[in-house]
């Protein structure tokens, strides 16, 4: 982790429970655009999405936390928010709020994912 996000950001990492790993990681792949990278430690397997230059987090299969209350996270798509509304539906998401302003925040979509999670799409721009 750069100190740059360990120093001024509030959350560092998260766990996200998936009900099936290979579609979780088709599915953010596509909407977010990055890498995302099966791994193995001991007899857990799990996938880390790419965070190079970011905070990161890893897609881990728990079937029964899987679901669309508690925390909403807030995924980073600046300037391809439009594009990565088309890949929810096409890797097996559903749109629940199309893109929308969000004040002076910039905008967002609110989206299930592949596994049954709700989540934001957010960019700063509406592009």
């Amino acid at each position: 982790m750069e100190t740059l996000n360990r120093d001024h950001n509030r959350i560092v990492w998260f766990d996200l429970p998936v009900a099936n790993l290979g579609r979780a990681v088709t599915f953010y792949q596509n909407v977010l655009a990055i890498p995302v990278s099966i791994e193995t430690f001991g007899e857990h397997r799990f996938a880390v999405l790419d965070h190079k230059h970011g905070n990161g987090g890893c897609l881990v299969v728990q079937p029964d936390n899987v679901g669309t209350s508690g925390p909403l996270m807030y995924f980073n798509t600046h300037g391809r928010i439009h594009d990565a509304l088309k890949q929810v539906e096409a890797h097996g998401g559903k749109v629940l709020e199309p893109i929308h302003p969000i004040g002076p925040h910039g905008f967002r979509a609110l989206v299930i994912d592949s596994e049954g999670n709700r989540i934001a799409l957010h960019s700063e721009t509406d592009e």
